[in-house]
């Protein structure tokens, strides 16, 4: 809504670039999204595992939701400008043209996306030189970041990309340049993609030791060697062309930029929370954590210290939250992963008719189908008999493994709507349980976090937030706009133009609490009810839990015990003996344990 007095009213505009759409967003002063739009954005994948986008495509997406927003406003209000986009790698050339990153040679498509995976081989390598730089990634560097694509372009294509390139750009530093002339790039990118440290700058080792000595020319010019705090502002402002583009006034302020997860964690996670009753009320903000959800999800949590987490990246200074350090969790597909379960299903065009008769998504219908199939059991009880094991694109933290594959357990030859509806739940409850397993490993390195801020696509689901609340066993706080990251682009725009004392101060009076979703104890209660009745018989809690440990194994396998075998655990059968019943990824027999209980809860 807009204020009666909008003279009084100072705007930002916040840009998102995700995945497949451009958001825009204008915000007043108070944090409140006047006006709204998006856009989709083109994605080629000419190839497995290979994501190419463009940047002259983002762009024009970038100007048209840009001047949708602020139609009927008068520009002189509007003070300032913040981007957040996806990691994804922009190259181009001495001239600033975009460059081909593929084989067909199309340069209209010089973007390599996030989510490609066609470093897997370059990745390897890198991590087995065993570099220090690799112990602030969580000990393991990720396919997902620009090292490993570096690589893979000069070694791939030299002669058509590598020797030719002039700027390699994250997606956010492309559009902070594109709109300033400024190459600077911003904190956040290079310290959480491209292992520039906050202290010490470029490590010449490092890209000596992985055959990329080339980069270090002329002071890192390639890459970046002026660096910018996020929401500072970037060289003058905005430029004539760049304003005539956007609809915009030359020279306001455009701020230095950030990844899209963590611009979701400027949008709400310093947001006041006082009189609603949370944990971590009264408590400093690191005891809290933001889940940014949507096509894949990302968890980020801050700390005073460093802290090191094995397979979770980080600690880095200042990458989000300007004096703090930041951990950053992350499953590669969630909200993808969500809808390839869904539209892979057999039953998929029934629940196309169904919803679309009912004048529903089709999400919101399955949430309604599962209520009318429970009966008399809480909906998470619905998949007692079927698990997802949710890594069908790998495992990003914190087993940092991106071979991992997908795994469902508990199939029946049903395939029918009830069927579609209890999968879709089954795969909800993994990447909840996915959650926890990231969160839990952070707290067991020293992060001291009780409460979950949860933004982005996936938070408008309410079955996908109660589950989070549940498996987790923290309450989420959402944000009460909806769109917390774009909101998080227009904080930094707000900073960039000293309306604010500083970012936190911006985060603070911008970001604010909505809905609170808390756990379901129900369940748990009737559970630890059981318990005390047992312990009374004489039966201890952790006989008991051997018995339900065995219980299970019985009913659902026949399982006659485990062993490790090349560093997976095998699941093996009582009848026949001996016989493989399941082959569980690598990982330590506590893990195994711990994803086990989390199973026999539900």
């Amino acid at each position: 809504m807009k204020s009666e007095n909008p003279e009084a009213v100072n705007y930002y505009v916040g840009i998102d670039v995700g995945t497949a759409s451009v958001r825009a967003a204008l915000v007043d002063q108070s944090g409140t999204v006047v006006a709204y739009a998006d856009q989709p954005i083109q994605i080629w994948a000419p190839h497995p595992d290979h994501y190419e986008q463009s940047s002259d495509d983002i762009w024009a997406a970038c100007c048209a939701v840009t001047k949708k927003v602020i139609q009927g406003i008068n520009i002189s209000q509007i003070r300032g400008l913040g981007f957040d986009a996806t990691c994804s790698l922009v190259v181009l050339d001495s001239h600033f043209r975009p460059l081909t990153v593929n084989t067909e040679g199309e340069c209209n498509r010089n973007i390599i996306m996030w989510m490609d995976h066609r470093a897997a081989d370059q990745v390897t390598r890198i991590n087995g030189t065993n570099h220090n730089v690799l112990r602030f990634v969580g000990g393991a560097m990720s396919v997902e970041m620009q090292p490993p694509k570096l690589l893979w372009l000069k070694e791939n294509l030299r002669e058509f990309c590598w020797e030719k390139a002039g700027h390699f750009f994250d997606l956010p530093d492309f559009l902070s340049w594109k709109t300033t002339g400024a190459t600077a790039r911003s904190l956040c990118t290079l310290v959480c993609k491209w292992t520039y440290s906050s202290e010490k700058g470029w490590d010449d080792s490092f890209w000596k030791q992985i055959g990329l000595e080339d980069l270090m020319a002329n002071n890192y010019t390639k890459i970046g060697n002026e660096v910018l705090t996020p929401g500072a502002p970037v060289g003058n402002g905005l430029t004539a062309e760049a304003a005539r583009d956007l609809g915009l006034s030359k020279g306001i302020a455009v701020a230095a930029s950030l990844i899209d997860a963590h611009a979701g964690g400027i949008g709400m996670i310093g947001a006041n929370v006082n009189g609603y009753n949370l944990p971590c009320e009264n408590q400093p903000i690191t005891s809290r954590i933001a889940v940014i959800c949507g096509t894949s999800s990302c968890h980020m949590g801050i700390s005073k210290i460093p802290v090191f987490v094995p397979g979770v990246w980080g600690p880095y200074y200042s990458a989000m939250v300007p004096g703090l350090w930041l951990n950053e969790g992350g499953q590669s597909a969630t909200g993808k992963l969500i809808d390839h379960v869904v539209q892979g299903h057999t039953a998929f065009p029934e629940l196309q008719t169904k919803s679309a008769a009912s004048a529903q998504s089709i999400y919101t219908y399955l949430n309604g189908h599962l209520d009318l199939i429970k009966k008399s059991l809480p909906v998470g009880f619905l998949t007692v008999d079927l698990h997802v094991w949710p890594d069908f694109h790998g495992n990003r933290s914190p087993l940092a493994d991106l071979t991992l594959k997908g795994m469902v357990v508990g199939l029946t030859l049903s395939q029918g709507l009830d069927d579609l509806a209890l999968i879709y739940l089954a795969t909800i409850q993994a990447i909840a349980l996915g959650t926890r397993h990231i969160v839990e490993t952070m707290k067991g390195a020293g992060h001291s976090v009780n409460t979950l801020f949860i933004c982005g696509g996936l938070s408008k689901n309410p079955l996908f937030v109660q589950m989070h609340a549940d498996i987790t066993g923290m309450p989420v706080v959402l944000a009460q706009e909806v769109e917390s990251v774009v909101v998080g682009a227009a904080i930094l725009g707000a900073c960039a133009s000293k309306d604010f004392a500083s970012l936190q101060d911006a985060m603070e009076k911008m970001g604010r609490v909505g809905r609170i979703v808390l756990p379901n104890h129900k369940d748990k209660s009737e559970k630890d009810g059981e318990k005390k009745r047992r312990r009374k018989e004489g039966k201890g809690e952790d006989e008991d839990d051997n018995n339900k440990k065995q219980n299970w194994r019985t009913r659902k396998t026949q399982a006659g015990g485990t062993k490790r075998e090349d560093d997976k655990v095998v699941l093996l059968s009582s009848e026949p003996a001996g016989k493989v019943l399941l082959v569980l990824p690598p990982t330590s027999h506590s893990e195994y344990h711990k994803h086990e209980k989390a199973l026999l809860e539900w």
